[in-house]
């Protein structure tokens, strides 16, 4: 059966990558959170979609020109700013701390597309050992070179390409990398598309699926994880 893995948290009703997000997915019942991370100024790593402060944030500019002690006097609630709540925007030690008591698997992305954030892999693999969860992560990125950096500091450890393009072969390619897992938009997924990863052993988690009908065709070709912003709407899905 198809994993439930929640986009940035329960991102659909609260602030996406932010504690309380990643809380609501817990208490919901989720088999995987997703979450993005980057690099401070000062080398911290933190759970925050975009490289600008813009859109989620009361801050302005780019993630990497600030210090973690700046970045924490911002408000990230985005759009569900309301009751005078402030959600900070979380470390990943933070966050690992949090989820080391579940049985929740994590997809951690590393957001090296616009800026690479040397060492990034490093500081990640060394939070995950630190809570001993190299069996319930999966490390994914669009920067492909970014996950074959990580995988040759863990190999033991899941990683997945992302991508949006209509990579041939993605199955081969990803087979030939030793990578485990391919991590499509959905609507890349066509029938074919799918054969052929099955075909070469390779685990799918697909992103981002909102709708009924894309989850229904979804969980119909058994995909390994959904990825939503609306766990709750998959779940009820995947319980009837």
């Amino acid at each position: 059966m198809s994993k439930n893995f929640a986009h940035r948290g329960f991102s659909g009703r609260y602030p996406e990558n932010t504690m309380l997000a990643f809380q609501k997915a817990v208490e919901i019942g989720v088999d995987g959170i997703e979450l993005d991370v980057q690099l401070t100024k000062d080398g911290i790593p933190i759970i925050i979609h975009d490289e600008t402060l813009d859109r989620t944030t009361t801050g302005q500019g780019y993630v990497i020109d600030f210090t973690y002690d700046e970045l924490l006097k911002l408000d990230a609630s985005y759009k569900f700013k309301k009751n005078n709540i402030i959600n900070k925007i979380p470390t990943l030690n933070e966050y690992l701390n949090f989820i080391k008591d579940y049985n929740i698997i994590t997809n951690i992305e590393l957001k090296t597309s616009v800026n690479e954030y040397p060492g990034i892999e490093k500081k990640v693999f060394e939070l995950i050992k630190k809570y001993k969860l190299e069996n319930n992560v999966i490390i994914s990125s669009f920067n492909h070179y970014s996950v074959l950096r990580f995988k040759k500091l863990a190999p033991h450890i899941k990683c997945g390409f992302l991508t949006e393009s209509w990579l041939i072969d993605a199955g081969k390619y990803t087979q030939k990398n030793n990578i485990e897992c391919y991590h499509p938009y959905f609507k890349n997924l066509t029938p074919e598309v799918v054969k052929e990863l099955k075909n070469n052993n390779i685990e799918i988690n697909a992103w981002t699926v909102n709708d009924i009908d894309t989850m229904k065709y979804l969980i119909e070709k058994n995909i390994d994880a959904i990825i939503t912003n609306y766990p709750d709407l998959l779940k009820s899905l995947l319980i009837l």
